[in-house]
This record gives structure tokens, sequence and C-alpha cells, in this order.
């Protein structure tokens, strides 16, 4: 089986900076498409930023100029750099792959989540 491993969330002020991380662990985990998507409290799960295997990228009007989505295919780890956080920027992250492992094709995988809370 393959999993999805979010980290690197916590409490940030106003106008800081964070990193989070995402690895795919599991036998022969190799991952194609990846995003990040963000659930704030009572609202609907929004897409964050996307990355395809050869680094095409796209990002929410909210999140671009602020965020940078990146990967590092060799260690199978996708991170969201935020920059100038706002408290609007609260929410859950969550991690989303499409992948293959050695038992077969992955779709739509989703990671546990990783909250960033950002202080006013």
């Amino acid at each position: 089986q393959v999993q999805l491993l979010e980290s690197g969330g916590g409490l940030v002020q106003t106008g800081g900076s964070r990193r989070i991380s995402c690895v795919a662990v599991g036998s022969g985990a190799r991952m194609y498409d990846m995003a990040w998507y963000r659930q704030a409290p009572g609202k609907q799960r929004e897409l964050v930023a996307s990355i395809t295997t050869g680094g095409t990228t796209n990002y929410a009007a909210s999140v671009k100029g602020r965020f940078t989505i990146s990967r590092d295919n060799a260690k199978n780890t996708l991170y969201l750099q935020m920059n100038s956080l706002q408290p609007e920027d609260t929410a859950d992250y969550y991690c989303l792959a499409d992948g293959y492992s050695d038992y077969g094709p992955v779709h739509d995988l989703w990671g546990q989540g990783t909250q960033v809370t950002v202080s006013s």
C-alpha cells in the first residue's frame, strides 16, 4: 500500500512563512500528478496548487505570488512554500496524488492533512 504523509504544519504569525511537505511511502511508490488542497473550518475543500511530473504548476488565484509548489521526485516528496501568510490561509492542508506502486495504479490518494494556523 502507498500512503501520503504530510508534515510541517503549525502556528505562524501573519506575514510569516511556512513550508509543508508530503512524502509518498510504500513499496515502489512513484507519484505523477500531485496537488495541495486546503479546507478551512466550515468551508469546502479547495485546490491550492498542483504540479505535474514534468514540473508544470498551477495555482489558485488567492495564493498566486505567495505560495510555491515544488517536488523532489527522487525523494517522492511534494512541498508547499507559503510566504506572506494571512489569517484566511488558516486551514487543514491535504496532499493529493496519482501514481503507481508495486501493487498497481494509485488514483486520488489523499494524505491525512496538516494544520496551518495563521494568527492575526
